[in-house]
């Protein structure tokens, strides 16, 4: 059954007449007729008493007559929305982040990037773990992915399917809520090596999780690290070694407040600190204008 059908049923229920109708659809009237034909044989019984005129609704179109109204209707009403949602998703700037750039990275990012040129569109951003936001971009939902990122790790973003830029740099390191003198970690991993010491470790589905783990940051202190806590958001970890549960592994860029304010301290020298790559991930596929623009203006050089 083709829509047009229903408007030319519409125009002939309006107009009285086959030719009237035909002309105010713009075509002849036998390729009018034959369409008017094809609906009743599709709904399988005749629609207009000819004899009359202006031609009359039998009485089985007086009963189709509201249902072809309602469903052109419903199909304008559709076909609106969906332009209107092509419009918006043509417009919008798609970003997946992980939760902790989301939180301290990604302001300050776009500002800048606001700065040099508007973008002209919405900005909409899912922040979640590395795992969630890798599949954001496998299933294409979105467009641009911030994450940290270390050579030795691997992540779904390195592949043929995807190209990258940097963005910036961090840092992660241990930190620990202070002792009472309020300067020293409680928990340390400078201290005597046979101390127990309480983790907050990452979830499998963090990226961070598996920087520490191919950088093997963590890995010296196996044998007296023990497993407190688990989590795969970095400021959850944050959260519980400021509250004093143990040693969290976290970016520079999310505790460097606790660290100015001493709510947090290092819970080991400089040495043990990993150099990290913040990365902007996008599908080699042709994006949206919006999002070409932006990648054009990037003042990076792309790098695979």
């Amino acid at each position: 059954m083709d829509a047009a059908w229903l408007e030319d049923f519409l125009a002939l229920v309006d107009g009285g007449h086959f030719s009237r109708a035909a002309e105010q659809r713009g075509i002849t009237q036998p390729a009018f007729s034959r369409r008017v034909r094809a609906l009743e044989e599709w709904v399988g019984s005749p629609l207009f008493d000819r004899d009359s005129l202006p031609v009359a609704l039998t009485a089985a179109g007086l009963r189709f007559r509201p249902v072809a109204e309602e469903t052109l209707r419903r199909l304008y009403q559709g076909r609106e929305a969906a332009r209107e949602a092509g419009r918006m998703a043509a417009e919008t700037l798609r970003f997946a982040a992980t939760q902790a750039l989301a939180l301290t990275f990604f302001p300050p990012w776009l500002r800048s990037i606001e700065a040099r040129e508007p973008l002209n569109a919405t900005v909409n951003l899912i922040a979640a773990h590395m795992a969630a936001c890798e599949h954001l971009m496998l299933r294409g939902e979105a467009q641009f992915l911030i994450c940290h990122h270390h050579p030795a790790a691997a992540t779904l973003m390195m592949s043929e399917q995807f190209r990258s830029v940097p963005l910036g740099v961090d840092v992660l390191l241990p930190v620990s809520a202070p002792d009472a003198t309020g300067t020293a970690p409680r928990y340390s991993l400078s201290g005597e090596s046979g101390t127990a010491l309480p983790l907050l470790s990452f979830g499998a589905e963090s990226g961070i999780g598996r920087i520490l783990t191919a950088t093997r940051a963590i890995e010296r202190d196996e044998s007296r690290l023990v497993p407190a806590f688990t989590s795969h958001l970095a400021s959850i970890l944050v959260a519980m070694a400021r509250d004093g549960r143990g040693i969290a592994w976290a970016p520079m860029s999310l505790v460097c407040d606790d660290l100015a304010r001493g709510t947090l301290v290092r819970a080991a020298g400089l040495d043990r600190d990993v150099p990290i790559a913040i990365r902007l991930f996008r599908s080699r596929m042709r994006q949206s204008p919006p999002a070409e623009r932006l990648w054009a203006g990037l003042a990076v050089r792309e790098r695979p």
